[in-house]
């Protein structure tokens, strides 16, 4: 199959994707986790890297990191680099580059250890750019709530070449 002819396969898989919620529970935080993605980011701040504090807080970033929920993922969910198959939609099971394309991040409530994190995740828009073959620039939406309501909000871009 040709680059072109499989990019073309991805973007109508993409297409056909568009405006469909996904949803996938990521567990529950937990201040250790939160603790050790601060110190692996380089905090040092205590209320961020010590979660024995009273006021130990989740890193900003943390939630927005999270893609799948507790660790022990099937190595079949992955594909050769390393991604989940099914991170950038329309493109599982095919022989494409994918990058990141940049991510806005709204944070609408903060994060607090004990919060059962579930993802809403929607693709918004596949845009096809540059001459020849080019590449797809594909838009995510993904909102990450709690039972109190949405935490953060992100708008995600793809890359597919």
């Amino acid at each position: 199959m040709t680059h072109n002819t499989v990019l073309e396969l991805a973007e109508e898989r993409a297409r056909a994707s568009i405006g469909s919620e996904e949803r996938r529970s990521l567990g529950i935080v937990r201040a250790e986790d939160a603790a050790e993605f601060a110190r692996a980011a380089g905090e040092s701040a205590p209320c961020l890297v010590d979660p024995a504090r009273a006021d130990f807080a989740v890193h900003p970033m943390y939630v927005v990191s999270l893609l799948r929920g507790a660790p022990g993922a099937d190595p079949a969910e992955f594909r050769p680099d390393g991604m989940y198959r099914d991170e950038v939609p329309g493109t599982d099971g095919l022989d494409v580059r994918l990058m990141a394309g940049g991510q806005a991040v709204r944070w609408i409530e903060a994060v607090r250890p004990g919060d059962r994190i579930e993802l809403r995740r929607t693709l918004t828009a596949v845009e096809r750019k540059g001459s020849g073959a080019g590449f797809l620039l594909l838009t995510v939406e993904k909102a990450y709530g709690a039972e109190r309501g949405t935490l953060v909000e992100v708008t995600e871009r793809f890359i597919v070449r």
